[in-house]
């Protein structure tokens, strides 16, 4: 059965397929009002969340199903203390394909280790969002009419943004991709993603300190905000909160045909008087959410039981040592589960789950 929990579980033919599936809903909306009729979508998010949901929602009821689930886990059953392994195979019993946001890193791979129906991970903490990287590469797709050899650049808190790690990734299946890293020494890339993907798969990266430098080389400006939740330490939020800041005199450094896009919400990271802006395609890459989602439910549904679409075989060299994931973030340390490992491959262990270096 295919699952879509990491960006990598969709080789680049199907990525391609949910792309082009994508931009056929949106020229024939009429033709899939019935596709999923007597279908249900469960959507189990743990964590808050306004445009992930609601577009998983409004993509399934564009397709003729049904929705059903919670968004506080608090009026679940795992107020409780009903274990993710647990709730999913519950509610596997009534859905056909479940969503699900976590704020614990790894809780979707758990989960798809004994769903009976595709598990589709909406974002678990700061670790991965495959969906916003779909709806990102539709956008990327519709504003540039491709989505090889582009120089995308991304600004702002790339430590813990899940949709710039999800992003990079999904990126590496493409050709000429080309990234300029933008951020502050508290938020630059984490290590792994430049050594594991970028260097270990030949992409082009260039770190920058300053928005105004990088601009003019870009196709691509993804912006994320600085998000004060993913902070421990209030004092370090307070000092890079405004670091880099998109207004109409950075916009007027950047090519014609450069497109701003930006997982949302935003807090001040861009001005208001960007929005005008025709390269500002943060709210039409919103809408392109939906229209992707849509694309992704048909796929997975379609593909349930085509062996040609299993999961792909995991490339991780595993290690028996007893380990410990100090990731106060990962599941293995709130729920009864394996702890598992793998070396990467600058031979450092990582934590199977939320990818965190094991600290020696």
């Amino acid at each position: 059965m295919k699952h879509l929990i990491d960006p990598t579980d969709l080789t680049r033919e199907e990525t391609d397929e949910i792309v082009a599936l994508g931009e056929e809903i949106i020229a024939h909306r009429e033709r899939f009002s019935d596709r999923m009729r007597g279908k249900k979508l469960a959507t189990l998010f743990y964590e808050p969340s306004t445009r992930t949901r609601l577009s998983f929602t409004a993509a399934m009821m564009e397709l003729g199903g049904n929705v059903l689930g919670f968004s506080d886990a608090r009026n679940s059953s795992v107020s409780k203390g009903e274990t993710v392994e647990d709730t999913v195979r519950v509610v596997g019993c009534f859905a056909d394909v479940i969503a699900m946001r976590h704020f614990e890193e790894g809780a979707p791979l758990v989960a798809s280790g004994v769903s009976r129906v595709p598990i589709i991970n909406a974002g678990d903490g700061s670790h991965s969002h495959p969906t916003q990287t779909l709806t990102d590469l539709l956008t990327i797709k519709r504003e540039l009419g491709h989505i090889d050899h582009i120089t995308i650049g991304f600004c702002g808190d790339l430590r813990f943004g899940r949709t710039v790690h999800s992003l990079i990734k999904a990126l590496s299946r493409y050709e000429g991709i080309r990234v300029v890293l933008i951020a502050p020494d508290e938020l630059r890339l984490p290590d792994y993603i430049k050594q594991d993907v970028c260097d270990r798969l030949g992409i082009a990266y260039q770190e920058m300190s300053t928005l105004e430098d990088a601009i003019p080389q870009l196709d691509v400006l993804y912006m994320t905000r600085v998000q004060k939740e993913r902070f421990l330490d209030e004092d370090e939020f307070d000092r890079v909160k405004d670091s880099f800041v998109l207004d109409a005199a950075k916009m007027s450094l950047a090519q014609p045909h450069m497109k701003v896009l930006h997982p949302l919400p935003r807090v001040n990271e861009i001005l208001s008087e960007v929005d005008s802006d025709p390269r500002a395609a943060y709210f039409r890459q919103v809408e392109n959410g939906k229209f992707v989602r849509m694309a992704l439910i048909c796929k997975l549904l379609e593909w349930r039981d085509d062996p040609a679409h299993g999961m792909p075989e995991s490339t991780k060299r595993m290690t028996e040592e007893a380990l410990h994931c100090h990731n106060g973030k990962c599941i293995s340390n709130h729920e009864d589960v394996k702890p598992r490992f793998y070396v990467s491959d600058d031979g450092v262990a990582r934590c199977y789950y939320c990818d965190t270096k094991v600290k020696s």
